[in-house]
């Protein structure tokens, strides 16, 4: 019998990069069930969406709820309750002086922010970061920072994009010197602002406050202060890019809880909907209120079924003390992996915050090791363990468990990369 993936290759597109060839056909918590009996441990979570595993009981009924009033009415017609419910939460869980507007994906929510960003301040420029991702529609892919393939035979791109580089001490260290009482990262702003784009034409900085597919690069809680700051300063819009950072994974609902930097526009998705596709623009009620009906829309943003299963993802997290259990479970695995990196001198980086965590591998002369990092996902994967990567080198493993994995199942991700690494220094 011809398996999923021999199947797809005669009608799907090949467009989209596949991570695995699995076909996949249950789930139960952490797990996957293959088509050919395996059972793997899954710290992909469909790339950071399954933050309550791929099939939450308690999410499928309350979406099977749902369908009992409506599958599809249209947020630009009506009003309903489930799309009133979530965004009254939203609005509490970020401070209670904010207002949100719903789309389908995490591309649709970042280009909105742009758009809100440009609308309210009147401004063309938009600063963005080396190694970033923030999606793949044409806006977003302009601001993309971290793969020129995202942007081969696109060009031309959405003007008026600077680039930064983030706050990697890591890849960087220099960059965290300070001179005349700034570090580098950020007085490279000074000689933006002076030789490429004045403050006064940019609508807004976009960054994500733990970088993604960058490398899960943290960085200095100084960095965002000081980037909130300079926004201040210029009436610039800050805006922060939760959109895999956001729902708990690292440790608080949204990240800028555990930085204690308030960003004017934030974007979430991916995990928002409980598997569902559904992303928000969550903004200042002073700047939504200036963003004025028709300036922005769209089909299918905030569906009911999506709504549903949103409202019941955050009822979970808030009643569980899932973000608390993601900020537990996070230092005990760091912990755990820093000693395997005193144990192979192939571990150059341990990093992360709450769930959102990798390390960096590389060669003896520490160089990156892209090749290394694809020999250990494809041994760890035939040990049914499911892993992803992710850096600028690709030679970033980056572990996204459910928020609610166990410390049983942490230890045998680190048992299974223990043993292949113990492989690769024999063979090596």
């Amino acid at each position: 019998m011809e398996s999923m993936y021999e199947r797809c290759q005669k009608v799907m597109s090949g467009v989209s990069s596949r991570a695995t060839t699995l076909g996949v056909t249950d789930s139960d918590g952490c797990w996957l069930m293959t088509e050919d009996g395996r059972k793997i441990l899954d710290f992909a979570s469909g790339v950071a969406v399954n933050n309550l595993g791929a099939k939450n009981p308690e999410v499928c009924d309350a979406i099977r709820s749902e369908l009992d009033h409506m599958i599809h009415v249209g947020h630009n017609v009506v009003y309903y309750e489930s799309y009133v419910r979530l965004a009254e939460k939203l609005v509490e869980q970020t401070g209670g002086d904010t207002k949100v507007y719903f789309s389908n994906s995490g591309a649709e929510a970042n280009e909105g922010a742009l758009k809100l960003a440009k609308y309210v301040t009147k401004r063309p420029g938009i600063i963005a970061f080396r190694n970033s991702f923030h999606g793949r529609t044409l806006a977003t892919v302009s601001i993309t920072g971290s793969s020129s393939a995202y942007r081969k035979y696109y060009e031309p791109l959405v003007p008026s994009i600077y680039w930064a580089d983030y706050c990697d001490l890591y890849h960087h260290p220099e960059s965290g010197q300070i001179v005349d009482g700034k570090p580098g990262y950020l007085r490279q702003f000074d000689e933006i602002f002076e030789k490429l784009i004045a403050p006064d034409m940019v609508a807004a900085i976009i960054v994500e406050p733990v970088q993604g597919e960058g490398g899960y690069i943290v960085p200095e809680k100084a960095f965002l202060q000081g980037l909130r700051e300079i926004c201040d300063r210029y009436g610039i819009m800050l805006i922060f890019d939760e959109i895999q950072t956001g729902i708990g994974r690292t440790g608080a609902l949204y990240a800028y809880q555990r930085f204690g930097v308030k960003p004017d526009i934030l974007t979430s998705a991916k995990a928002l909907g409980g598997g569902v596709p559904l992303s928000a623009v969550i903004a200042r009620k002073e700047i939504m209120d200036a963003w004025p009906a028709g300036a922005h829309g769209g089909t299918f943003g905030g569906n009911p079924l999506a709504c549903a299963a949103g409202l019941k993802t955050l009822e979970i997290i808030e009643r569980d003390h899932l973000s608390e259990h993601a900020r537990r479970m996070g230092e005990y695995f760091l912990g755990r992996l820093k000693n395997l990196q005193r144990k192979y001198r192939q571990i150059g980086d341990v990093r992360g915050l709450g769930l959102m965590d990798a390390i960096e591998l590389v060669s003896l002369d520490g160089k990156p090791d892209a090749e290394l990092c694809q020999r250990v996902r494809k041994k760890a994967l035939e040990r049914n363990l499911l892993l992803l990567s992710c850096g600028s080198d690709h030679n970033v493993i980056r572990f996204i468990a459910p928020l609610i994995v166990t410390e049983k199942e942490l230890d045998l991700c680190v048992s299974v990369l223990d043993e292949i690494l113990g492989e690769e220094v024999r063979h090596g």
